[in-house]
């Protein structure tokens, strides 16, 4: 009789970072695999998702160094409920994976003693080195400020002292963690489907004004979750007027939301786009530079293939998905030089570094590639080669599987019953 894996994820966005591994996970019919989310969380074929309702708590009476902590118990309270109901339905799980910054992770041991543990370390909060003060202009934190902040790792730190590993999806972002517990922490990262990120020269992409763009084109883009000063927008708006002066044929294509991901919060009533926008404004042809929302994926591909200069910019923080996705789509790169980015692209060998800082230094570069685009091809070139090769989707869950010690199914395989088996990590 074959062994059965049970295995659970916990995120409240689920499935986010677990994609990949809970669905090459969910495609053995010899495990069982359940994840547990908010209401947020979206459902995967043949993983049985248990939402939990996170209702609205006023903290302000709490003292202002734990609110966060206060919210983050407030999570695990409702995280502990549909622990203990699965467990009461019969559900032992072999393996739990969860990620470990917003409080779901702190009752896993305490229902589940058994249960081997693995919590994604994302980032570990520090007020020098990193983001915080990294921007001259961002606000400068008092000592109660820093002293928030650190608080602010609180439930990360206690649920990466109960588990049995990590995995980070980046060195620099291990980095950040405590240097006590880099021992317990694992390099893996999620991975980019290289087979469905490939360069496209038939492409095209309908800007908001009906003109249709295709590769060849001078197109200028720039992605972020929402625009905001973490991910360099202010920098990319003041670099604006001298691209668009200086290449007049050149349409720039920002995509992003209006709220705050990362980072500080706008003046009341204002948003960061709002304020950098006007900022440059009067230097703009505006019908050139063209602001979409969050795009539904298969649009956001077709943008990036026709893209001639992806621009990625961040402060020390979180790398994004969608440098290592422009990078497997061999978009010609001109990323900030900071030291997240300094991990996937080197200068001159897969793309361009810029320091963060420097609107003139980034103008220049855009306006470099965009006037030459045959001199700078192979940095695109180098960039899906680099992508294919340390970020490509079916390397890092061949490691990722060997890091917890189980067995991955050969392709078409999922039919048959495979048994997995969980060793030390």
């Amino acid at each position: 009789m074959l062994n059965r894996m049970n295995v659970l994820f916990l995120h409240n966005n689920f499935p986010a970072q677990f994609q990949n591994l809970a669905q090459e996970l969910a495609r053995n019919p010899s495990h069982r695999v359940v994840a547990i989310g908010s209401e947020s969380a979206q459902p995967m074929k043949n993983v049985e998702l248990q939402r939990y309702r996170m209702p609205f708590y006023d903290v302000s009476a709490t003292h202002p160094f734990a609110r966060r902590f206060d919210i983050e118990c407030h999570r695990a309270t409702a995280v502990l409920y549909v622990l203990s109901a699965l467990r009461s339905a019969g559900f032992e799980p072999d393996l739990i994976i969860g990620h470990c910054g917003w409080g779901e992770t702190l009752p896993l041991r305490s229902v589940f003693p058994n249960a081997r543990i693995g919590v994604y370390c994302e980032f570990y909060y520090r007020f020098d080195g990193q983001d915080v003060h990294f921007d001259p202009e961002s606000p400068r934190l008092g000592a109660d400020g820093v002293v928030a902040l650190h608080c602010k790792n609180a439930s990360t730190l206690l649920s990466l002292a109960e588990a049995d590993f990590g995995l980070s999806p980046t060195d620099w972002q291990k980095q950040t963690y405590p240097a006590e517990y880099h021992g317990k922490i694992h390099v893996v990262h999620e991975g980019v489907d290289g087979e469905r990120l490939q360069p496209d020269p038939r492409a095209s992409f309908l800007l908001p004004n009906g003109v249709m763009i295709h590769p060849g084109d001078e197109i200028v883009t720039f992605v972020a979750r929402n625009l905001e000063p973490m991910r360099g927008y202010h920098i990319l708006m003041r670099a604006l007027p001298r691209i668009l002066r200086e290449r007049p044929k050149a349409q720039i294509v920002i995509v992003g939301g209006e709220g705050v991901s990362y980072g500080a919060s706008p003046p009341e009533g204002q948003s960061w786009k709002s304020i950098y926008l006007d900022e440059v404004a009067h230097q703009l042809d505006l019908e050139r530079v063209h602001f979409l929302p969050n795009l539904p994926y298969d649009d956001y591909v077709s943008l990036l293939q026709t893209s001639r200069v992806h621009v990625y910019l961040t402060f020390p923080f979180v790398l994004s998905w969608s440098l290592i996705e422009a990078m497997a789509l061999g978009c010609v790169i001109v990323g900030s030089d900071t030291a997240p980015v300094r991990e996937a692209i080197t200068h001159e060998v897969n793309g361009l570094l810029t320091p963060f800082h420097a609107p003139d230094a980034l103008a220049d570069k855009i306006v470099s590639v965009l006037a030459d685009p045959a001199a700078f091809a192979h940095l695109g070139h180098a960039a899906r080669a680099t992508a294919l090769g340390r970020y490509e989707k079916n390397a890092c869950l061949d490691e990722t599987m060997a890091r917890l010690g189980l067995e991955r199914l050969e392709a078409g395989e999922g039919e048959a019953e495979t048994q997995g088996l969980l060793k030390a990590v």
